[in-house]
């Protein structure tokens, strides 16, 4: 990792999974992640995997989770206000939010 990725870490905070995609599925991420940050990498694995499974379906159900938030956030860069902070308070960005949000559920109802 950068120095700049390790900078915006909170410190003292350290996530207890990693939800990332199948790619990232090797053996040696997985025990450095373990052994130097304590995190565990929840991901699928691959088909042509040579080694055993090291996570049961467990643990991968919370990866279904992972898109429900990535399906939101696609919804919200639907509307060029919420991808481009224009507005110079908090108050009024937020406002933004929540008006998409009030839209996009209007639409799937």
């Amino acid at each position: 990792m950068s120095g700049r990725a390790l900078a915006l870490q909170i410190p003292g905070r350290a996530p207890e999974h990693l939800l990332y995609e199948k790619a990232a599925d090797s053996v040696p991420l997985r025990k450095q992640l373990q052994e130097e940050r304590g995190i565990e990498l929840v991901c699928p694995h691959r088909r042509g995997r040579k080694t055993r499974p090291t996570q049961d379906g467990r643990s991968v159900r919370q990866y279904k989770r992972r898109y429900k938030v990535e399906r939101t956030h696609r919804w919200l860069h639907n509307f060029r206000r919420t991808i481009i902070r224009y507005e110079t308070s908090m108050l009024r960005y937020t406002g933004w939010i929540h008006l998409a949000c009030a839209l996009i559920t209007l639409r799937r109802l």
